[in-house]
This record gives structure tokens, sequence and C-alpha cells, in this order.
């Protein structure tokens, strides 16, 4: 226990620093949102077609663990995000999502560049199914896979 209370202590230094940051609250039509910005800042979208979404992201260091790995909730918020984006229809309501399960494969470090392709799996009523697969563009290895189901009840036109 105490390894791991070691291990998940954060040191003054690093408390400080999140204590200044400055974050200004959100009005609608601002765009983009801190969260925005630090978390899908330098995400490429490379290609769109009907039912697939294709991007590229460099790892910055923003984002990696202890160990200079991305992290693994910065690869789940991309499975999120991007697993939606595959989805989008503009003006329409947004889906929202179910569930997710993501196999981490391998690390990605910094500056590794990533493909990150995103595809629809299915459809039922107003149920989704996307996956979403992120691999190291230079080596192939795949980094992580990641299933997302959403929900969105659109508006009938009856």
């Amino acid at each position: 226990m105490e390894k791991a209370k070691q291990y998940l202590s954060v040191s003054d230094e690093a408390s400080e620093a999140v204590s200044r940051l400055a974050v200004p609250p959100r009005r609608a039509g601002d765009y983009p949102s801190f969260y925005e910005n630090f978390s899908l800042r330098g995400l490429r979208v490379d290609r769109v077609e009907p039912g697939l979404v294709v991007c590229s992201f460099k790892v910055p260091p923003r984002l990696t663990d202890r160990d200079g790995n991305l992290a693994r909730g910065a690869i789940a918020n991309m499975v999120d995000e991007i697993g939606y984006s595959v989805l989008h229809v503009e003006g329409l309501p947004i889906s929202v999502s179910v569930n997710m399960s993501i196999s981490y494969l391998s690390p990605a470090k910094i500056n590794d560049e990533l493909e990150i392709t995103s595809k629809v799996l299915g459809q039922k009523g107003g149920y989704f199914a996307t996956i979403v697969l992120m691999r190291n563009k230079v080596t192939g290895e795949i980094i992580a896979e990641g299933r997302h189901s959403l929900f969105n009840a659109r508006v009938s036109k009856m």
C-alpha cells in the first residue's frame, strides 16, 4: 500500500503549478475549450468518409505518464472523441457514450507518430457501435484497440 501511495503522490511543485492554472469559464460559442485545447491539440484529421475517420497524432509530453508513455487516460479520451466523431452529424443532437472497452497493447512514446482510425461497426435503433484502432505509423505496431458504444435518441421525423 505504501508503494501505491508513493507512486500516486504529487510533489509540492506539481501541486503549486496546477493551482496556478487559469481556467476561465466556458461560454456557449467559445472554441476551443481548455479541455479540447489540452487533450486534442495536435490531432490532425487526414480522411473522412461515411463510417470512417482517419487521424494522425504526434505524442506530446503533456499527455505522457511518468515513464514517458502516452497515458492510458489520454488513449481512453481519444477512443471516446474519435469514436464519436465518426457518427457526428452537424446540427443533430450529440451521441452519449454508453460503454467503452479498451485493450492497451503496447506503449507509445513522446514524439511517436500515431494513426488513429475509427469505423462504424453497426447500428440498432438509437445504439451505435464503433471501433477505434491506434497504431504507430512507423512500425505499424498496434498501441490500443477500443470498442465504443453510443446512444442517440434522435428526434423522429413523424
